[in-house]
């Protein structure tokens, strides 16, 4: 149990909340072509930077646990990196040090996994996200796991492969398919079988999040397990036939079965098998793990033949409901969080967004935790999101999430106020520009209407974020050009970027406690500390130090 916090003696609370907008994907883009921010009509974002004390923070690599300064940041480790104060190593370099020491070879899951395949002479399968993008997976942990298994002398593998496009670019499948089937055949050269079963984009299929579409993970498990779809010979074929019929992107391309007969899959799974999911993060995870570890009594979808297997993630994706049941390598516990520290000193929160992000400001925020620290004292809220293509709502739920943040504000119920505004981010990914500035540009109407609500209270806004996206939306080269495609088009951009984010503290019935001039060089980790401080408490020691500098 923690203690209530020490009241910060350098400053007294306003009469309002603290609001904290986490504006999901909103950073500083380091080229003008490509910054839909910066082309986007945001005039209340613009006079608050200029009128306001702000800074830049960091929101990628080593600031958020990743391995290193080249890896983006992510919705997951931000919101995780915002919510605890302080920077723990992530999924990524977790899973990293865990293969490179060999401790998850070592571990009770795999050597359970591998054990049964052997002694079954079955199918060892490995799912998940077919890409290096460090994000929610890396494609050479794959690698790595068929290589110890080849050495421990199992015999088949099959890898069921969700196309990216995403975090990385958008039409990259096949320069990930054909070197990995060139690393497969250095197996097969030995009399091994191992094979691509099955795939589809991620936006298709088995990856949903926060149970908006249980009919994608319901496709990805007919795909995966039953081998029922359109079938190809191969993973490249499937890829190119699906890309010129639709025109889909990686992450929209249609789901595909390998069969050698057009007849029987190749990977259908079986009893006595053993399937190792291999993304690391959770919130993509959890559903088609419930396919998996749920009982009879799972509704969400008709699994039809249900077969015995044995089942691994590759983390712990929910530390709170110990799910899934075994897994590879250990997450990292994180405990002492913002939220709690606040529930200890008796302060009322609400957390808000659409179902999109609803778990990034409530699970990963409260560091990976399901639950609430207090029924009393934290309220959630949720907004249901629509289930269309992004691009074709770039709006998304923004005016419905600000309704109920403006009544919050003046209710006066809540001293903390947080919510995320998706759109950035989500809209951002889809790689369409004109899309992602209607997107910035509803985002911003809704500011201006939280801003005018927080003055009304006397309150503070702190507009910040997890990430960027929406500030870097064309590929470039390393001098700087726009790379150009094929036809002599710009090469679009679905991925998070490597630029810091705003931190803008709009306090309108400030006394000049502390300078206008905020710190500088610090990561996201600092709006933890930040918050509390406008809340009249000192953070804990070993937080990350805020952004503002008492006088």
């Amino acid at each position: 149990m923690l203690n209530a916090l020490a009241k910060n003696p350098k400053f007294t609370p306003r009469r309002g909340p603290v609001v904290l907008a986490i504006l999901d994907g909103v950073g500083y883009g380091k080229y003008a072509d490509g910054d839909a921010v910066a082309l986007a009509n945001t005039p209340v974002l613009d006079s608050l930077t200029v009128s306001c004390p702000h800074t830049q923070l960091k929101a990628h690599g080593t600031a958020v646990g990743m391995p290193s300064d080249a890896d983006m940041g992510n919705s997951e480790v931000g919101h995780n990196a915002i919510g605890c104060g302080r920077v723990f190593f992530q999924g990524a370099k977790l899973v990293e040090e865990s293969i490179a020491s060999g401790k998850l070879f070592e571990g009770a899951a795999w050597k359970e996994a591998v054990s049964q395949v052997i002694s079954n002479g079955s199918v060892l399968h490995f799912l998940g996200l077919f890409s290096d993008g460090n994000v929610h997976s890396n494609i050479n942990h794959l690698k790595e796991m068929i290589r110890r298994a080849d050495a421990a002398g199992v015999r088949k593998i099959r890898v069921h492969a969700l196309l990216d496009g995403r975090d990385v670019p958008e039409t990259s499948a096949l320069l990930y398919i054909d070197p990995f089937e060139e690393f497969l055949d250095t197996f097969r050269n030995r009399g091994r079988d191992y094979r691509i079963a099955s795939g589809g984009g991620r936006m298709k299929i088995t990856m949903d999040r926060y149970n908006a579409n249980w009919d994608m993970v319901r496709l990805g498990w007919e795909i995966h397990v039953h081998g029922n779809g359109e079938m190809f010979r191969s993973a490249h074929e499937a890829v190119e036939t699906l890309r010129a019929r639709t025109g889909a992107i990686d992450q929209d391309l249609p789901p595909f079965v390998i069969s050698d007969d057009g007849k029987t899959p190749v990977g259908a799974v079986q009893d006595g098998d053993a399937v190792i999911y291999f993304n690391y993060r959770g919130d993509r995870s959890l559903e088609i793990t419930a396919a998996f570890e749920s009982g009879e009594d799972f509704a969400r979808f008709d699994r039809g033949r249900m077969p015995k297997v044995f089942y691994a993630g590759m983390m712990e994706y929910d530390s709170d409901l110990h799910v899934p049941k075994k897994y590879l390598v250990s997450p990292p516990e994180i405990t002492r969080t913002f939220g709690e520290y606040l529930c200890a000193s008796g302060v009322k929160q609400l957390a808000i967004s659409e179902t999109q992000k609803f778990g990034h400001v409530t699970y990963f925020f409260n560091g990976n935790r399901s639950g609430k620290f207090s029924e009393t004292l934290e309220d959630y809220r949720e907004v249901p999101s629509d289930i269309v293509p992004f691009e074709q709502r770039p709006w998304m739920k923004a005016a419905e999430i600000t309704d109920q943040i403006v009544e919050a504000v003046a209710s006066g119920k809540y001293p903390m106020i947080r919510f995320n505004f998706p759109n950035g981010d989500m809209v951002g990914h889809t790689g369409d520009l004109d899309a992602v500035r209607v997107a910035m540009g509803a985002v911003d109407l809704c500011l201006g209407r939280i801003r005018e609500a927080v003055k009304a209270a006397g309150g503070v806004l702190i507009v910040t974020a997890d990430h960027g996206n929406a500030d870097d939306m064309l590929e470039h080269d390393k001098k700087g050009n726009v790379k150009l495609d094929a036809e002599g088009r710009p090469c679009r951009k679905t991925s998070h970027s490597l630029n810091p984010v705003p931190c803008i503290i709009y306090d309108p019935e400030g006394k000049g406690e502390y300078k206008p001039e905020l710190r500088t060089g610090l990561g996201i980790s600092s709006i933890a500390a930040t918050c509390l401080e406008l809340l009249g408490y000192s953070a804990p020691e070993d937080y990350d130090p805020s952004v503002l500098e008492f006088r």
